[in-house]
């Protein structure tokens, strides 16, 4: 599945102390794809909000909806102990404080997610857990848990079509943002496909990727065009 060509790119970075978090746009060569865009860096503190724009509303007809997805990686992780699995590994406590600066910036840009698809790893899920507390409406989102997320970012170059995959089959036309949460060195590698930019996800970092389309097959149909990128890294 294709993205589209990339509308915009924003920055927005964590607290000085914490690692950058990064947001690019939606699929660009696999199940679902999104259309072409233009990029542009901008700064979160100041240029952030008017970067992401409204999707169209039911209100104009003919107007096609714009769809949004969000690749966030989680935050980092602390090391554990010897005879912890690499999936059980919890949040750092850096960690935590990037999620929190993600959540204000995500409630900031008024990208929150209907859908959230996320792996089913420990420090995944804790993520998840912080933006629910901290972003406004994030706990109405309905959430799946995707066990393979966690296996398919070690692969080389499946990441992208997985997720495409995996967002029209959990996804309806009705919802117009989705959230997948995982790993590198496959969210960096789909948020390059899906935005056809080189993006860096450091932990924490999210890919915001923006495409109009009636449905999320016809996003994933449209390889004409790419998606909107924005990233976002936390300062």
């Amino acid at each position: 599945m294709r993205a589209p060509p990339l509308l915009s790119r924003c920055c927005f970075s964590p607290p000085a102390s914490a690692p950058r978090p990064v947001l690019p746009s939606p699929f660009p060569g696999a199940a679902c794809r999104p259309p072409p865009a233009v990029a542009r860096s901008v700064s979160v503190s100041v240029e952030a909000p008017a970067a992401a724009a409204e999707p169209a509303t039911a209100g104009a007809a003919s107007a096609t909806p714009r769809r949004r997805l969000i690749l966030l990686r989680h935050g980092e992780s602390a090391v554990g102990g010897r005879s912890t699995r690499d999936h059980d590994r919890p949040l750092s406590k850096a960690g935590r404080a990037d999620a929190i600066s993600v959540s204000n910036k995500l409630q900031q840009m008024g990208w929150i997610p209907e859908l959230i698809l996320c792996s089913d790893a420990t420090r995944t899920k804790e993520t998840l857990k912080i933006l629910q507390e901290h972003v406004q409406g994030l706990s109405k989102a309905v959430v799946h848990f995707i066990p393979s997320f966690y296996s398919i970012a070690a692969m080389d170059g499946q990441t992208a079509e997985h997720l495409q995959k995996s967002i029209c089959e959990y996804s309806t036309d009705e919802i117009l943002t989705v959230m997948c949460m995982g790993h590198n060195k496959g969210w960096e590698e789909a948020a390059s496909v899906f935005s056809g930019d080189s993006v860096v996800l450091e932990t924490c970092n999210a890919a915001l990727l923006e495409a109009a389309g009636k449905s999320w097959v016809e996003v994933d149909k449209s390889v004409s065009d790419r998606l909107q990128f924005v990233k976002l890294a936390v300062s």
